[in-house]
């Protein structure tokens, strides 16, 4: 076996940087993307239902009840899969929302409603490497009597925290 000239080894280095170049990028924003979709896809989920239950309801009966963080721990930098019952509040059941595969994030549901007006609050904590410090997804939706629902896009503090 013959070992390779400088030359030949330099455009084996140039090739394989190349390469590298071209795809750790992509790879990297593939990974990105895919710890974005759980949060975004389960708060635009509860958006849609809350949104659904509100219209053509009196304000004060338009969102459901305030529940908790579900899971009650945000799981530190793994995914968990919840035990039975983990999303049996009437609140979860109304919005038709739970999780029955592996996920990382916790949430939770804020409502308040006054006269002629209620609101609701959708937030999504992760602690995506185990560090204590939570990535946090929001979002916002309101109802007047005799308006239609309207919510406010996802809003996101340390998307990777």
């Amino acid at each position: 076996m013959r070992s390779f000239t400088p030359l030949e080894a330099a455009l084996g280095v140039a090739l394989v940087g190349s390469i590298l170049a071209a795809t750790v990028p992509t790879f990297v924003r593939n990974v990105h993307a895919s710890r974005l979709v759980e949060p975004v896809d389960g708060l635009n989920r509860i958006a849609t239902r809350a949104t659904w239950l509100a219209a053509g309801h009196a304000a004060e009966f338009a969102y459901p009840e305030s529940v908790g963080l579900t899971p009650a721990e945000v799981p530190k930098g793994v995914s968990v899969t919840d035990p039975p019952g983990t999303w049996d509040h009437p609140t979860w059941r109304r919005l038709q929302f739970q999780w029955t595969v592996d996920h990382a994030y916790s949430f939770a549901f804020e409502s308040e409603a006054k006269p002629g007006v209620a609101v609701f609050r959708a937030f999504a904590h992760g602690d995506l490497d185990g560090d204590g410090l939570f990535s946090t997804f929001e979002i916002r939706g309101s109802t007047r009597d005799g308006g239609e629902p309207v919510t406010s896009p996802v809003s996101i503090y340390r998307e990777l925290e």
